[in-house]
């Protein structure tokens, strides 16, 4: 069943490009698409002759015309239908084979899927290695320098577990260790997070007193500020820090979005 599942989503992806080596192929240049002009105005030039509606020597006259204007086009190099489409054509059916032999060389299709109780169980080894890590960093002596890097990676591991609360206790003990202005923004981005966003904006502007022109940190207070409902200040903050961004600041143009979106 499985088998079958991956051709259908081979075919379903090369489906496009299939029909497109199908349709006919379009002018591509500038003296194909002239050609392909002149050969419709000459089908409607006979036309009108046919109908009454040109003389021979009008109608004799419009393809005279017709005529110069292809001599008179310049000749450019085009690509045509050839080798390029056989390239095509080749790739079409080498990449879902090469992809097939790539899977069969170093995959392990008999491989099952983690059953339930197998992914609890690695969770549960995962959740008593940061355990671990908690009780060793605690047991730490707080004047060693090297304590209040263990508070780093701690808290990096609880940030990634989902451990929002936890991970902030272990940022804020590195900042209490030694305060640093984009440490205190990761904790002021977890504390906003999970619903103190009193204490964030007390962190932000303790980190900006440090660092006064720092984007990320601007930024960041005028979110929280919005985020307390306080959207004319967090406006504000950020309609400055908008005033003073450089020209080519690759982030003017959402900041400037999301200004335009505020009430």
């Amino acid at each position: 069943m499985s088998w079958a599942l991956f051709c259908a989503a081979a075919f379903l992806c090369l489906l496009p490009l299939a029909l497109s080596l199908w349709r006919p192929a379009l002018p591509r240049g500038r003296r194909e698409a002239d050609l392909a002009l002149y050969h419709a105005q000459r089908v409607e030039l006979d036309g009108q002759l046919a109908e009454g509606r040109l003389d021979q020597g009008s109608h004799a006259t419009a393809l005279l015309e017709l005529q110069r204007r292809i001599l008179a086009a310049p000749a450019e190099a085009v690509l045509r239908q050839g080798s390029g489409t056989a390239a095509l054509w080749a790739a079409l059916f080498l990449i879902p084979a090469l992809g097939l032999g790539l899977y069969l060389w170093h995959g392990q299709p008999g491989l099952p899927s983690a059953t339930l109780a197998e992914r609890t169980e690695a969770n549960a080894r995962e959740e008593a290695l940061l355990g671990q890590l908690r009780a060793r960093v605690e047991s730490l002596d707080p004047a060693n320098p090297a304590t209040r890097q263990g508070w780093l990676l701690l808290g990096n591991a609880e940030r990634s577990r989902g451990h929002l609360p936890e991970a902030v206790q272990a940022w804020q003990k590195a900042l209490a260790a030694r305060f640093d202005p984009d440490l205190a923004g990761d904790t002021a981005e977890l504390l906003a997070e999970i619903g103190r966003p009193t204490e964030a904006a007390a962190l932000v502007q303790r980190a900006l007193a440090e660092r006064p022109a720092d984007v990320r940190l601007r930024y960041l207070l005028g979110a929280i500020a919005i985020r307390q409902g306080q959207a004319a200040e967090g406006k504000a903050i950020w309609q400055e820090l908008l005033d003073s961004a450089p020209a080519d600041a690759p982030w003017r143009a959402p900041l400037a979005e999301q200004l335009q979106r505020l009430p």
